[in-house]
């Protein structure tokens, strides 16, 4: 009877016209997805107690030694990763994402329960186990957004949930050190707190919506195959300067073919999975085959392999410098600080204008240079201020070359391609870590002291520094070599301007192939 009046149907029209226009809907289904899942980031990330770890372990919380977290506990996690990161990563496409999410959320609350209430060495161990797989689905936070998301929307969705982490992370470590210091509360409490918000998290993670499509295994392909490889052709063709055919060879997307839903079923989606890997090692190859980003994903690698060991025993090296239950810490101060100078130059590198393909290694080199000398002073010093000192320094080279890095090696590559190359960076990461856990700090290994373990740390970074420092030598040697033989070339006598002209273009092109 409400709506039997002429006029109250046209409002009741005009106003479901509003809210289900196209525009309307357009900004709701990406504005949607992207709040819930940063504020899950931002709960999950937002730990009180991840400044002050070490501290409780060692403290009257847990009555373990030093020795137990640094040689018995810590390497169980990376073990643990190790061992998850494939199938992880595997399922999590296959899954479409969001359960993985939940079961993020369920490992951490377990993981932290286990942290709060076990008591001994062992039930520490388990803890590490369940943060294996955390760390090893967190994949899902960061890919969930581009199945969920049309590609107008890519840069802003990931620019909020990659800054939220940051945000939290920095309001978790400014809370702790707040409580810590001035409070006096005991790190329970801090532990208490994290529990608390990893519970909002897993909340909050049940109302995501449920994609329809996944990076690889439920790819929706909008374009006819055929269209799309004529149309990078082209672009290609128009805007890449000659000489970078490599890049070209890897701009192409790889979407291996057509599932619209993510429902898995019987023996022809078993035999689409089986396609998809095949397709996945072709596109791997193919990347890999490309000497430029050959050398940025061994760059990537092997720093973050470096990156991730220092800070997973950073704070055991803090306590060995001024023991937490003798002396004020500043372990949350010190880790706010370091998000908001890597925040600084993360940014900062967007408005700096610089030919990467030539100078990039250089910086690699140099910037590897300063983390090397950053270690060093931790290791040599026994001021507990320096050795903060250096690891700010250290904490914000690494995030402004990674930066560059992952610049590099996605501005020519497709979505799907990057994904896939930013996985296996990080497995070899992961797998070298691992390497590095077993000689170095394992007690099946050499089991060595926190002190020496920074010098080891410092000299593997020198020795990456050394390597691109090298290449890069090499490179600006070559193209200047090339340059002058042109020279020689423009003298009266030598070649015309058309055959100039082309040599120019060929170091252009030299300067990215090599």
């Amino acid at each position: 009877p409400w709506c039997s009046f002429p006029h109250q149907r046209r409002a009741v029209c005009s106003a479901n016209f509003l809210l289900n226009s196209p525009c309307q809907s357009a900004v709701s289904s990406w504005i949607y997805p992207t709040l819930i899942l940063c504020i899950y980031g931002f709960f999950y990330t937002m730990k009180p107690l991840d400044s002050f770890l070490i501290p409780y372990l060692t403290g009257p919380d847990k009555n373990l030694t030093i020795d137990e977290v640094t040689n018995h506990v810590f390497p169980v996690w990376t073990y643990s990763y190790l061992v998850l990161l494939v199938p992880v990563f595997l399922i999590t496409d296959y899954m479409c994402y969001k359960p993985i999410i939940i079961l993020q959320g369920v490992s951490f609350i377990i993981t932290w329960l286990i942290l709060m209430f076990a008591q001994g060495m062992i039930a520490m161990q388990i803890v590490e186990v369940f943060y294996g797989l955390v760390t090893a689905t967190e994949i899902a936070y960061y890919s969930y957004i581009y199945s969920v998301v049309s590609a107008d929307h890519y840069q802003k969705a990931t620019s909020y949930c990659r800054s939220i982490t940051l945000v939290a992370s920095t309001v978790g470590a400014v809370l702790g050190q707040l409580l810590v210091s001035l409070a006096g509360l005991s790190y329970f409490y801090l532990s208490t707190i994290s529990l608390a918000s990893l519970s909002l998290a897993f909340v909050t993670s049940l109302f995501l919506p449920m994609p329809q499509k996944s990076m690889f295994f439920h790819s929706i392909s909008d374009t006819p195959p055929s269209t799309k490889q004529g149309e990078t052709k082209a672009s290609s063709t128009n805007e890449q300067p000659d000489g970078q055919d490599d890049k070209d060879s890897v701009k192409s997307a790889a979407n291996p073919s057509t599932s619209p839903e993510c429902h898995p079923n019987t023996a022809k989606q078993q035999n689409h999975v089986l396609r998809v890997l095949v397709q996945l090692f072709k596109d791997m190859k193919e990347c890999y085959g490309t000497k430029r980003l050959l050398y940025w994903s061994l760059w990537w690698a092997l720093a973050t392999a470096g990156f991730y060991q220092v800070l997973n025993y950073v704070q055991v090296l803090w306590d060995h410098r001024a023991p937490s239950q003798s002396s004020a810490v500043y372990n949350g101060a010190v880790e706010a600080i370091a998000t908001f100078l890597s925040s600084v130059t993360s940014l900062g590198v967007g408005y700096v204008k610089i030919n990467w393909d030539l100078s990039g290694e250089l910086a690699l080199g140099i910037f590897s240079a300063v983390n090397a000398g950053s270690l060093f002073l931790m290791h040599f010093t026994a001021n507990i201020w320096a050795c903060y000192a250096g690891y700010l320094v250290f904490k914000a080279c690494y995030m402004l070359l990674i930066t560059i890095a992952t610049f590099q090696i996605a501005i020519n590559l497709s979505m799907e391609r990057y994904a896939l190359m930013f996985g296996f960076n990080n497995l070899i990461a992961l797998v070298i870590q691992t390497i590095l856990t077993v000689v170095v700090v394992d007690a099946r290994g050499l089991g060595l002291d926190i002190v020496t373990q920074f010098l080891i740390y410092g000299s593997y970074f020198a020795v990456i520094a050394g390597i691109f420092l090298i290449r890069s030598i090499c490179t600006i040697v070559s193209i200047k070599h090339r340059r002058k033989i042109l020279c020689i070339s423009r003298e009266p006598g030598g070649q015309n301007m058309m055959e100039y002209g082309s040599k120019e273009h060929i170091i252009n092109g030299y300067t990215t192939r090599l």
